[in-house]
C-alpha cells in the first residue's frame, strides 16, 4: 500500500516547547507520546511525527491519501501557527516518496 508523505523543517529557537504543545494539545483525543526531543501524534488519517533539531523543528506527516496528508499537513501547520503567534513559523511542506520518509524523527 502507497503512502504519502511530506515534512517540514521550521525554524525556531524553542522546537522542544513546540513538541510539548502541539503532542499535550492533540492528547486530549489522540493517541499520543512526546519526550523532550520527539513526538509522535496518531491521527485518524495520519501520523505526524516531530524532532527537535538544533534551533528547528523538524515535522513529517504521512496518511493513506493525499487528500488526508493535505488535510493533515493543515491541522499540524494551524496548530503551531496558533501555539507561534508571537514569532510566526515559516511552514513549508515538502512531498517525499515512501523512500525517502523515516530519515528523520
Amino acid at each position: 500500500m502507497d503512502r504519502f508523505h511530506a515534512y517540514s523543517d521550521v525554524s525556531t529557537d524553542t522546537p522542544s516547547k513546540y513538541i510539548s504543545q502541539l503532542c499535550k494539545h492533540f492528547a486530549h483525543k489522540l493517541t499520543v507520546s512526546h519526550d523532550d526531543s520527539k513526538g509522535r501524534i496518531e491521527f485518524p488519517i495520519g501520523l505526524c511525527l516531530l524532532e527537535s533539531r538544533p534551533d528547528v523543528l523538524h515535522m513529517e506527516v504521512e496518511a493513506a491519501s493525499e487528500e488526508d496528508l493535505t488535510r493533515l499537513q493543515e491541522v499540524v501547520a494551524s496548530h503551531l501557527e496558533r501555539f507561534a503567534w508571537r514569532s510566526p513559523p515559516q511552514i513549508h511542506w515538502q512531498r517525499s516518496t515512501d523512500k525517502d520518509a523515516g530519515q528523520g524523527a
